[in-house]
């Protein structure tokens, strides 16, 4: 069964067609059934709002609200009724303070002016048992004369849909069908995450900017992240990527996103550490060798055994993996450099930041840092590598 609170040239919330007594008539008439109530008005009296608001609260069958083009002062509280709110993506709602034309005496003025706060507080009551929202927010609206659109009224919780009228099946509609006897609160949150049919096109742009901000944030942090937790240990057969220190018990990975386990193997570092691998984690890890093994060129072929030699080829591998990990950095790097030697001035221009700080400022001094040089070891692997190749060539 609908209802249609409409306005007409001489009614409103109040009178006619949109009073209190003929609502208790229709509602009767419904005999609990399911039913539309259809609301686009300007308005009335407060007190007629409030009945019809606690009539259509109480009544046993589903009760929906559908403010199709205006829900303005006291129709905004008839709108709050329903057990589902739904607004036409062209309609509006509006709330204000409550007003009464009365005359008389200072005395009847501030009685009047009494009558008007405890209405208020009522009213604001209906608007946040509605929304959720704090008693503070809601009288500022309400002291403000608020005017939302739909959009505006879901993300703050005066409705729970906007009706926009599409036909498509789209994957939102899909998970309202499953999610529609869900509590109020959990559906304005589907609803405003979805925004109804999922369309780029038909999202509100202040929330497709913030998502669009939010999801670049988020990858710069899970890039930092990444960089701080995923280390990784160059070896005679490859890089063993792993979280915190290379010791007993630690899961090692094969690649940098850390999903594929390494090979049950035995491993073997630049600097002559043993590690063994199995099922995915270290078992055991010998000590380091001793710095001699560039001795070893002088000694002669046929005083090695077998283990040495083996040894030392493992121990080359690692040294040739680490060169290569170096000589990649510095590639990379120089690609960086030559991509700024591209750069056109306007865009140089664009890089160059001010470090004015105004005075009085909290900022700490501390925070500037100097831009590092266009190649610079990162990896302690590399820095120990420039390092021994500069005692090598110093006098």
């Amino acid at each position: 069964m609908k209802i249609y609170l409409y306005d007409t040239e001489q009614d409103c919330i109040g009178t006619g067609s949109l009073s209190s007594a003929y609502i208790q008539q229709q509602l009767e008439v419904a005999g609990g059934a399911d039913i539309e109530v259809h609301i686009s008005s300007v308005g009335g009296s407060a007190f007629d709002a409030i009945a019809i608001y606690d009539m259509l609260k109480k009544y046993p069958g589903n009760v929906t609200t559908y403010v199709d083009a205006l829900a303005a002062s006291a129709a905004s509280v008839v709108a709050m009724a329903g057990k589902t709110v739904v607004m036409s993506k062209y309609a509006l709602l509006m709330i204000h303070k409550p007003m009464v034309g009365s005359g008389g005496n200072a005395d009847e003025l501030l009685k009047d002016v009494h009558m008007l706060n405890i209405v208020q507080s009522r009213l604001a009551q209906i608007y946040m048992d509605r929304s959720g929202l704090d008693e503070v927010t809601i009288n500022s609206f309400i002291n403000s004369v608020t005017w939302m659109t739909a959009d505006q009224a879901l993300d703050l919780g005066f409705i729970d849909r906007v009706e926009d009228y599409s036909t498509n099946i789209t994957n939102s509609a899909l998970l309202k069908k499953y999610t529609g006897t869900a509590p109020a609160v959990y559906q304005r949150c589907i609803n405003k995450i979805l925004n109804i049919n999922n369309k780029p096109e038909n999202m509100n742009m202040e929330n497709k900017d913030l998502i669009e901000k939010t999801a670049s944030v988020l990858d710069k942090m899970m890039n930092f992240f990444k960089r701080v937790v995923n280390k990784h240990t160059i070896t005679d057969k490859g890089t063993l990527h792993h979280a915190g220190e290379l010791a007993e018990g630690a899961e090692v990975y094969q690649d940098e996103d850390m999903s594929t386990p390494a090979i049950a193997d035995t491993y073997t570092t630049p600097s002559g550490k043993k590690v063994s691998v199995k099922d995915g984690k270290v078992a055991a890890v010998s000590p380091e060798a001793e710095e001699a093994e560039d001795e070893d060129d002088d000694i002669p072929a046929d005083r090695l055994k077998k283990g040495d030699v083996q040894n030392r080829i493992k121990s080359i591998r690692a040294k040739i993996h680490a060169q290569n990990a170096l000589l990649a950095e510095a590639r990379i790097a120089l690609e960086d450099a030559n991509a700024r030697l591209q750069q056109t001035r306007d865009e140089v221009r664009n890089e160059i930041k001010s470090d004015f700080t105004p005075e009085g400022s909290r900022r700490s001094n501390k925070a500037k840092t100097e831009t590092q040089p266009f190649f610079a070891p990162q990896t302690p692997l590399a820095k120990n590598a420039v390092k021994k190749a500069v005692g090598k060539v110093a006098p």
